[in-house]
């Protein structure tokens, strides 16, 4: 576990984007010599998989954010862009052609964009492009999902939730990733003893997948602000019984932070209810799935928010947790803020560099200060721009922010 803590020293560090003031800004000068590295030191290899729906518009955007904040900072990076999901069956015949599962195992990171859509939705299960998604997931061994959901005071309006119950929300869901239903054996379909079909599948953890999760979540808590909700359903799941006993257990590790458990039904309940209650929730992969879509909607738009998935050892894969929303893919439409903050993650969490990420959480926050919306998040009063537009006024708030070299 040594790899992985390190991966996670600066987990829930706070960001700028998270209800902090902009760095303060070297005072405007003609001929402005950049206070940040000017040569690359560093490179690193980064595999893009655009995938389907708005997925190649935000990837193309979030590329650019990237590549800018990185050279800021003296980082060069090698851009790899490879087909998955529905682009990869169109082509290939498969959602994960083993050229792209190789080339992301050999990069240092990978950042995805979204894949599926109507055109793929009756395919069998294997040519399903979220086949393709359940396959990187296991083949890069990333267990450890991290999504979280922070109301920004520029947008706690465009929450569904009153306003006295949304703002100041900050909470982080730690999903475990690679295992529980979605890989559990047996599964299929079969039929019932009246000849009727049926379909089942397995949820299944063993203690070293439930241990390591815990870990990982009580350590996020820890650098956070020391409260840990373990959701489960334990009064009638035996895998939630498993999952309660080995949490409890592995707090004895953690003994500054404070546990409490949570029936899933209720939890899913409390985010509506109450969600400055949660600080770091940990949770099994289907629960995972579920309530951090839930908690998405608390902070105005799916589009807003980013993911991790970490493992052991090996490149991360960050990705925006919404869809591939085909109803509107290739009309300028989609918000990519969620793509360049997953951008951020994988600078953050994938490969330590922690200015370059702060360049870009603070160009977000500093362009929605500056009243730039995307259809999702618009109110009367600000500016709506498309995906394209969004990028460029990013872009110049990554130009603008000046941040003193170590």
């Amino acid at each position: 576990m040594a790899s992985l803590q390190l991966s996670f020293k600066s987990l829930g560090a706070p960001c700028r984007h998270r209800n902090a003031p902009l760095p303060k800004q070297c005072p405007p000068k003609a001929g402005r010599i950049r206070c940040g590295a000017t040569a690359p030191a560093r490179r690193y290899s980064i595999t893009l998989l655009p995938g389907d729906g708005i997925g190649p518009e935000v990837i193309a955007v979030a590329r650019g954010v990237l590549s800018l904040a990185g050279s800021l900072e003296g980082i060069e990076f090698g851009f790899q862009e490879m087909p998955m999901g529905g682009a990869a069956l169109d082509l290939t015949g498969v959602p994960l052609p083993d050229e792209t599962l190789s080339a992301a195992q050999q990069s240092d990171a990978v950042l995805l964009g979204a894949i599926g859509g109507y055109k793929w939705d009756n395919n069998e299960k294997h040519l399903k492009p979220e086949t393709g998604l359940l396959q990187l997931r296991e083949g890069l061994k990333v267990f450890a999902n991290l999504r979280p959901a922070t109301v920004l005071p520029q947008l706690v309006d465009a929450s569904t939730l009153k306003k006295e119950v949304a703002e100041d929300v900050d909470l982080m869901v730690v999903r475990e990733l690679t295992g529980g239903i979605y890989f559990g054996k047996p599964r299929g379909f079969s039929s019932n003893q009246n000849g009727e079909e049926i379909g089942f599948n397995t949820e299944v953890y063993a203690t070293s997948e439930i241990d390591r999760i815990a870990r990982v979540a009580f350590e996020t808590a820890r650098k956070r602000r020391g409260k840990l909700c373990s959701v489960d359903k334990a009064n009638v799941l035996e895998a939630s019984m498993l999952w309660r006993r080995r949490v409890t257990a592995i707090a004895l590790e953690y003994p500054d932070v404070e546990l409490t458990h949570m029936y899933v039904d209720n939890a899913a309940m409390q985010l509506v209810r109450n969600p400055k209650q949660f600080d770091t929730i940990v949770t099994n992969n289907i629960f995972g799935d579920i309530l951090s879509d839930e908690a998405s909607m608390i902070t105005g738009s799916i589009g807003m928010l980013p993911s991790a998935s970490l493992g052991e050892k090996g490149p991360g894969l960050f990705e925006p947790i919404h869809g591939s929303a085909p109803d509107i893919a290739g009309q300028d439409k989609a918000n990519p803020l969620a793509t360049m903050l997953s951008a951020a993650m994988l600078l953050k969490y994938g490969l330590g560099e922690k200015n370059a990420a702060e360049r870009i959480e603070a160009a977000v926050l500093d362009t929605l200060n500056r009243g730039f919306r995307t259809g999702d998040i618009y109110s009367d009063g600000n500016t709506l721009v498309g995906c394209k537009q969004m990028g460029e006024e990013v872009l110049k708030s990554v130009e603008s922010e000046i941040l003193t070299p170590l």
